[in-house]
C-alpha cells in the first residue's frame, strides 16, 4: 500500500457548540497556510485539508493511506475550557476506553483498526482544546474561539516539523 497522503482533518460536530472545533480551526488553518503561500515563505507538499465531521469509520481510507496525519478536534481532558491539548502519536488513546469526545469513539476506533492492520500513519499528532460547551448549537465558546490561533500556530509547527511546509 502506497501510503503517501498528507493530511490535516479536522472533527467535530458543528451543531454541538466547541465539539465542532476541528472544523473551525481546519478553515482558519486553511486561510494561514494560503496566506504563507502568497508571502512565498512556505510551500505545502500536496497537503490535504480535510473536514472529517463525524464521518467516522468513512475516514479509515484515508488514515490508511496517510504517511502523515494531524487531527484538529475538541479534547476532553479534563482541564479548563480551552486548554490547549497536543498529542503525540504514542499519547492518541486509539480506542474507546478513553473517551475524548462525544464522536471521539468512533474516530478513536478507527485509529486503532488502522494499528491492528499495521496501517497506522508513521506521523501521527492531534492538536485540540478542551470545550467549555458541547450543547446543541453553532457558535463555539469564547474560550475555544481564543484557543483557535494557538492551536492554528501549533499545527503550523507541527507541518514544519514534518518539512511539508
Amino acid at each position: 500500500m502506497n501510503k503517501s497522503r498528507k493530511i490535516v482533518f479536522g472533527l467535530g460536530n458543528t451543531l454541538n457548540r466547541d465539539e465542532g472545533l476541528g472544523v473551525y480551526a481546519l478553515k482558519v488553518l486553511e486561510t494561514a497556510l494560503a496566506a504563507l503561500k502568497t508571502d512565498g515563505q512556505a510551500s505545502s507538499q500536496d497537503i490535504e485539508l480535510l473536514d472529517g465531521g463525524v464521518l467516522g469509520l468513512n475516514l479509515l481510507p484515508w488514515v490508511e493511506e496517510s504517511s502523515h496525519l494531524l487531527i484538529l478536534d475538541a479534547v476532553s481532558a479534563n482541564k479548563a475550557p480551552g486548554a490547549i491539548v497536543e498529542l503525540s502519536k504514542q499519547e492518541i488513546p486509539l480506542y474507546s476506553g478513553i473517551k475524548m469526545s462525544d464522536h471521539q469513539v468512533t474516530f478513536q476506533e478507527v485509529l486503532g483498526i488502522a494499528q491492528f492492520r499495521n496501517r497506522l500513519p508513521q506521523n501521527l499528532h492531534l492538536i485540540g482544546a478542551q470545550p467549555a460547551d458541547i450543547s446543541i448549537g453553532v457558535d463555539l465558546s469564547v474560550e475555544v474561539q481564543n484557543a483557535i490561533p494557538q492551536i492554528v500556530r501549533r499545527a503550523i509547527s507541527q507541518l514544519e516539523s514534518w518539512d511539508l511546509i
